[in-house]
């Protein structure tokens, strides 16, 4: 309060003056120094957030790549089974056309008819065995999609952590270029998550 040239400080006022003496003591001058504190802090907690999206994006795509290379192996072991069924009818097959050899020959047409029924089967079966072998193929492909896309949101997560450490050290440190390397860390990060959204 003033008045007649008479000025009463009141207690904010007191330590205002004071941040600004010793800012200006310490080189960073009050307003500049604020500046920078507020800049830092803001980015910090937006880096932060993007940070927290992109752990969460990295361990749902480690997670399907679990999933996705366990779906590869039921297939796989599917299509084992299949050629595992394959193999017994080639057996049998042999077995009959061997036959067709060794009797007479009114018995022959019989096993003819085992053989081409055979023939029949293991095409049957062979296509089903394929079928889940290219499953097996695809589900390993989506896979391998899903871990280097889990290793890009990885990259881009230590990326932005680094960045928010370097923000610490620029605000205790007062450093500019610590500044200016946080950010460029922050920006590589943002970039490799871009990155990792688009499967790239």
């Amino acid at each position: 309060m003033s008045g007649g040239g008479f000025h009463v400080h009141g207690p904010h006022d007191h330590e205002l003056e004071h941040a600004q003496q010793h800012a200006a003591e310490h080189g960073h001058g009050g307003v500049a120094g604020g500046s920078m504190t507020n800049q830092i802090a803001m980015f910090t907690a937006v880096i932060a957030t993007i940070g927290a999206i992109f752990s969460y994006m990295g361990g749902a795509t480690q997670a399907n790549a679990g999933l996705y290379k366990n779906d590869a192996a039921i297939k796989k072991t599917e299509a084992s089974n299949q050629w595992n069924f394959y193999q017994a009818k080639s057996s049998k097959q042999n077995l009959s056309e061997l036959a067709i050899v060794l009797v007479s020959d009114e018995k022959k047409p019989a096993y003819q008819k085992e053989v081409d029924r055979y023939k029949l089967e293991k095409a049957e079966i062979k296509m089903v065995a394929d079928k889940l072998e290219a499953e097996a193929t695809e589900w390993n492909k989506k896979s391998d999609e899903q871990m280097h896309q889990h290793h890009r949101w990885a990259q881009a997560t230590t990326a932005l952590q680094v960045s928010i450490a370097l923000a610490a050290i620029a605000l205790l440190t007062k450093k500019k270029w610590l500044e200016y390397g946080m950010f460029a860390l922050g920006g590589i990060g943002v970039v490799v998550g871009a990155a990792a959204a688009l499967h790239i």
